[in-house]
């Protein structure tokens, strides 16, 4: 299945950007009449019949309107260090993505080597994934954040995002319980537990994940997190670099949740 992205749907006409256009028109040489696949990046996919081949700016009329296609009976949140090499935190986004995730948020923390992190690469990333994981809702990508800062906010909160990210977060009101973790590798005053008992032993639907950076979280970011909530977990036995704690975490969630 081919699926294309409407930077502007009203639920009668899709249009699309000259990117979008272009594969569908002449990569994939779709003309008027055809019928294709169109999602609006907020959960809903549209069967669409082609009505204008321009490949600068190609348009398509709604048959049909599939809300909740291919999303997932949760909300999770991974926020993650960049890493110092910026391939590993996007390869994380990428995968992340097909698994299952709804807001990813960079965070800066004390041990971090990556101090600044753009999002507008991500973004992309996330987009090309969920079209290629057949999935409508695109994650929200947030703007970059202090450990401490994303700690001491509600899980839910509005954070500043990239621009291109096409929804905002679900109400407050319609979470009654979240679930906060923290997976770090250090055996601190609080007993890790395992990321599936975590999950096992509670029913929250809205979950946030935190990853540290490749130096770990610092003893006092853990005692802040734990402060605020978060349960300390564990990933197994294996020691496992801070892009892969992140997609295995994803992992987890879309295992024990999906």
């Amino acid at each position: 299945m081919e699926l294309f992205y409407a930077y502007d749907s009203d639920g009668r006409l899709c249009r699309l950007d000259s990117d979008e256009s272009g594969h569908c028109v002449r990569v994939l040489r779709h003309r008027v009449g055809d019928e294709i696949h169109v999602i609006d990046g907020c959960g809903t996919m549209f069967r669409c019949r082609l009505t204008d081949d321009n490949p600068k700016s190609a348009e398509a009329e709604v048959l049909e309107a599939i809300p909740g296609w291919g999303g997932h009976p949760y909300r999770l949140t991974v926020a993650c260090c960049p890493t110092k090499n910026n391939d590993r935190f996007e390869w994380f986004v990428e995968k992340a993505t097909e698994v299952g995730v709804d807001r990813i948020v960079p965070v800066i923390g004390e041990r971090s080597e990556r101090k600044v992190y753009k999002t507008d690469r991500a973004y992309r990333i996330a987009l090309s994934a969920t079209k290629q994981s057949l999935k409508a809702r695109i994650p929200e990508i947030a703007e970059p954040l202090s450990v401490k800062d994303f700690i001491q906010i509600s899980p839910l909160a509005s954070l500043g995002r990239n621009d291109s990210t096409p929804c905002h977060s679900e109400p407050v009101e319609q979470v009654k319980e979240s679930l906060k973790l923290i997976a770090y590798c250090f055996e601190g005053d609080t007993r890790r537990i395992s990321i599936q008992e975590a999950l096992a032993t509670s029913t929250a639907t809205d979950i946030t994940i935190l990853i540290g950076p490749e130096g770990d979280f610092s003893p006092e970011e853990a005692r802040l997190a734990i402060e605020h909530g978060y349960i300390p977990v564990h990933l197994g036995a294996s020691r496992l670099r801070t892009e892969t704690a992140a997609v295995v975490a994803a992992t987890a969630v879309y295992l024990a949740r999906g």
